[in-house]
């Protein structure tokens, strides 16, 4: 059964460096088990935080980052290199750091690839190369050790946001037209496809998170709120600063630094 955890550090910075402590003894772990690991990434402020603490902690050398496939939960559907695109950011914040092989790195399509302004196509096509890397006989997805998702103002988590069509999408990977954040067009892993990870993370920070989380943690319907429907296949991790946390119920299990 999937266990949930919520751990509650005192501010931001400490939230991104325990996060960070705690990504490299999971790919360490998964290294041991099955010799290689893989991680999906996500953008934002946080996220951003966690890379920058990843690239700059002495434990991180004890990871083969060769042995890393990096994965994306969703992309602003720009040009590749486009400032504002989670590639983009990550690259620079950590991937370019770790001189990770390129075959390793799994971005999702840009606009200016081979599908062009098509997010849909670009869509079919990201689907796809998850089912190349799936195991063979298995599902079409492959193997996610962690999945890291920030947790919008309005609940989103990835580009699937509330009420919006995307919220009911059951295939993997979707486009995304209409997204209340700009820019409008976006492509996302779905809710189904979030589930299959062993460990799914959803971190947040500031004030401005705290309604969203608090309703989340509370049990709110999905489509609602998308951040209340993620959930990991063995454990599911809430790790928040102490504004973020500030309408969890004392109900759940916490820790607390």
């Amino acid at each position: 059964m999937s266990e949930t955890s919520v751990i509650v550090h005192s501010d931001a910075g400490v939230l991104a460096q325990a996060v960070a402590a705690r990504l490299v003894v999971a790919l360490i772990d998964a290294q041991a088990e099955r010799g290689a690991a893989a991680w999906v990434l996500t953008g934002g402020r946080v996220a951003g935080a966690v890379h920058r603490a990843v690239r700059d902690l002495p434990a991180s050398d004890a990871v083969d980052w060769s042995r890393v496939d990096f994965w994306w939960g969703d992309e602003r559907f720009l040009p590749a290199g486009h400032p504002d695109r989670n590639e983009t950011q990550a690259r620079e914040q950590l991937l370019d750091a770790l001189r990770v092989p390129p075959a390793r790195l799994h971005p999702m399509p840009a606009s200016d690839g081979p599908d062009g302004d098509d997010p849909e196509a670009a869509a079919a096509r990201y689907a796809g190369e998850l089912a190349r890397a799936a195991r063979p006989g298995t599902a079409v997805l492959p193997h996610f050790d962690v999945l890291m998702l920030g947790v919008g103002e309005d609940g989103h988590v990835a580009s699937v946001f509330p009420e919006h069509p995307v919220a009911y999408e059951t295939r993997p990977v979707s486009a995304v037209r209409g997204s209340p954040k700009p820019p409008p067009v976006r492509i996302t892993l779905t809710l189904p496809a979030i589930n299959t990870a062993d460990e799914v993370w959803l971190v947040a920070a500031g004030p401005d998170k705290a309604g969203a989380v608090g309703m989340a943690l509370a049990g709110a319907g999905p489509v609602q709120l998308p951040a209340a429907g993620v959930r990991g296949v063995n454990r599911t991790i809430w790790q928040l600063d102490n504004a973020a946390a500030a309408q969890v119920k004392r109900t759940f299990r916490s820790v607390r630094t």
